[in-house]
């Protein structure tokens, strides 16, 4: 059978590059970069995907550098152009030009890669380092302004993208990828994949026997779908569906969730109130104890001691059943995205972690290498999870159900800790009013914290506003100043824009906040008037985020919305396309005229990802 290799350098889309692949209808297979070259024999083709080192000696990746001996097609991503361009001669400098998002490149269409398109192409960019000349033998093929962006050897039939064709906001990412795979390595067969249901449901049955089963539902797709495998592959009797309200749900969803998995036919459902737990129990970690939540500033300590407090509750309900804790399994939705952001090193050796998801923390791995976890989607992006639901036969409404994090509110709420600020400084100030010269906007970098995703490695970095036409604004103009904000100045990875203010006076105030009742409901109400008035908008998810910025009030609101398909990259809602720039005004009206003693702002997130991810912590 026609086989193809990926070599993984640690990329966040490696697994994404798999799945455009399979969809291309080629069998692939993820191998770890430093794959001895024999070991590909049977392979008829390579991807280098791309990684969050550089070539530097001190962060290079090693591999058998035979792999470009073969004489098969090679294509290089990102790092694993550098990789190539490093091999057969280039230089790579990290002095050139950084990009980080969706860009506009010229493409050579005379190439067989880049085939039946036109010359100007939109593509994801995610990088600091940049290769400054031609490598022997290559010329290239594609740039962005003055940068190299693309290199092709057309004889030995290797290429190399600077930019991410794997991706959705590489637009015709999936046409150069067909092209490699049937113009450049010429495969000829159709791999078509087994049944996914069938082969979800006979893994079940085979790791699981006639043991008992824990499913832990949040109400999103992915445990549903999780729970709907679970019943068609096991004796309803063995399955205990338990759902937890940690306290961060949103307004009235735990009441939803559990109806919707009794018409699931679960016969064992259990919920939890846990709110207490959750807000006030400390967690014992290998460098200390942590929390309680209600004290905590740090994200990645927050989603530790949620991931760590769902498992000791999933035992308690484990042991308060009478069942056996080392021979009962815990079934959980995890995604594969999960788990390539938590940095799981089963999924890569050389991932960077960008955000510990909850069904990932150190208690679900230990649980994991004693074979007691399953997790039916962890080969799955979200799209794909929604196409099963709907072969399942689950209702619309929970397979397109807005995607909703295990943390919940949790991570929605920005804590911050005045003490741990860092001074913005005037060069950054600077560049930022260079950059909105000429402009109608006035920008505001603030030392509030969220976390991105640049070069494949996690960001944490600042927070910027722009403010300066209400809610008449260009909305090219905004995004293309966002992009440049983030590209320029490295300490700020996303970018807001202000919807109610402008030329306001007073300097712009960020407080000290914690999880607390006041703050939690606050952004409950507020996140259900935005997800009610945006239901209808095309986009694939929204959200609210409460952030403690203000002139006089403690608090603002920031609107998420996110257009994508693999949640791996993505861009904000387009308001007058995807988004109706008429619900987006009442928004803000009735924030104001319910919440106007509480909320200063209200903001739009207008971050693509990279080089935000799509929450904020």
């Amino acid at each position: 059978m026609e086989k193809l290799a990926i070599l993984d350098c640690g990329g966040q889309y490696t697994k994404v590059i798999d799945r455009r692949v399979r969809e291309l209808g080629v069998k692939s297979d993820i191998f770890p970069i430093n794959v001895k070259a024999e070991e590909l024999k049977d392979y008829q083709s390579v991807i280098l995907s791309g990684g969050p080192n550089n070539i530097g000696e001190s962060q290079r990746l090693n591999f058998d550098e035979k792999i470009f001996e073969m004489g098969i097609p090679v294509l290089g991503i990102c790092y694993g152009m550098q990789l190539m361009s490093d091999h057969f001669g280039g230089i790579i400098d990290s002095n050139i030009k950084k990009e980080y998002g969706q860009c506009e490149v010229w493409v050579d269409n005379t190439m067989p890669i880049f085939d039946g398109l036109e010359e100007n192409q939109k593509v994801l960019m995610s990088h600091g380092d940049n290769v400054r000349n031609t490598p022997n033998g290559f010329q290239i093929i594609a740039k962005s302004g003055d940068a190299i962006s693309g290199i092709g050897n057309k004889e030995k039939r290797m290429y190399g993208f600077q930019f991410h064709p794997e991706v959705d906001l590489t637009e015709n990412g999936m046409k150069m990828l067909e092209n490699f795979i049937r113009k450049v390595a010429n495969y000829k067969e159709v791999y078509a994949l087994e049944d996914r249901i069938q082969t979800s449901i006979k893994m079940i049955q085979e790791k699981v026997g006639n043991n008992k089963i824990i499913c832990l539902v949040s109400g999103g797709v992915d445990s549903a779908v999780t729970a709907a495998l679970l019943v068609k592959a096991l004796p309803a009797d063995n399955i205990y569906a338990i759902h937890i309200d940690s306290g961060f749900m949103r307004k009235n969803e735990s009441d939803l969730v559990c109806e919707d998995l009794k018409k699931l036919g679960m016969k064992n459902l259990i919920r939890e109130n846990a709110k207490d737990i959750f807000f006030n129990t400390i967690v014992e970690t290998e460098d200390g104890p942590i929390g309680p939540l209600v004290k905590e500033v740090d994200p990645e300590r927050k989603r530790r001691i949620i991931g760590e407090v769902f498992i000791q509750i999933a035992n308690k309900v484990i042991e308060r059943l009478g069942l056996d804790k080392e021979n009962t399994f815990i079934a959980q939705g995890t995604l594969r995205p999960d788990l390539i952001e938590s940095g799981n090193p089963d999924i890569s050796g050389f991932a960077h972690k960008i955000k510990t998801h909850h069904n990932d923390v150190e208690i679900v791995r230990q649980a994991r290498k004693k074979g007691l976890i399953v997790e039916t989607n962890s080969d799955w992006h979200k799209d794909e999870v929604r196409k099963v639901a709907i072969k399942l036969g689950l209702d619309k409404k929970i397979a397109y159900r807005q995607p909703f994090p295990g943390p919940g509110l949790a991570i929605r709420l920005i804590c911050h800790d005045k003490l741990s600020e860092v001074e913005i400084t005037s060069q950054e100030v600077e560049t930022l009013k260079n950059i909105l010269n000429n402009t109608n906007q006035n920008g505001h970098i603030l030392p509030i914290k969220s976390v991105g995703v640049q070069g494949d490695s996690r960001s944490y970095r600042n927070l910027c506003l722009l403010e300066g036409n209400n809610q008449d604004f260009n909305w090219q103009e905004i995004t293309s100043k966002a992009k440049e904000i983030t590209d320029k100045i490295n300490t700020i990875n996303r970018v807001g824009y202000i919807l109610n203010k402008s030329n306001f006076n007073g300097p712009i105030n960020c407080y000290d906040m914690r999880i607390a009742d006041e703050n939690v409901d606050l952004l409950r109400e507020i996140d259900n008037i935005v997800t009610t008035k945006l239901e209808d908008a095309k986009v694939s998810q929204t959200f609210a985020v409460l952030i403690p910025i203000g002139i006089t009030k403690k608090y603002s609101i920031a609107i998420r919305t996110f257009v994508t398909n693999d949640f791996m990259t993505g861009r904000p809602g387009e308001i007058g396309k995807e988004v109706s720039k008429e619900k987006v005004q009442e928004i803000v009206k009735e924030v104001e005229e319910k919440f106007g003693d509480k909320i200063e702002f209200v903001i739009y997130d207008i971050t693509s990802k990279p080089p935000a991810t799509t929450e904020w912590q």
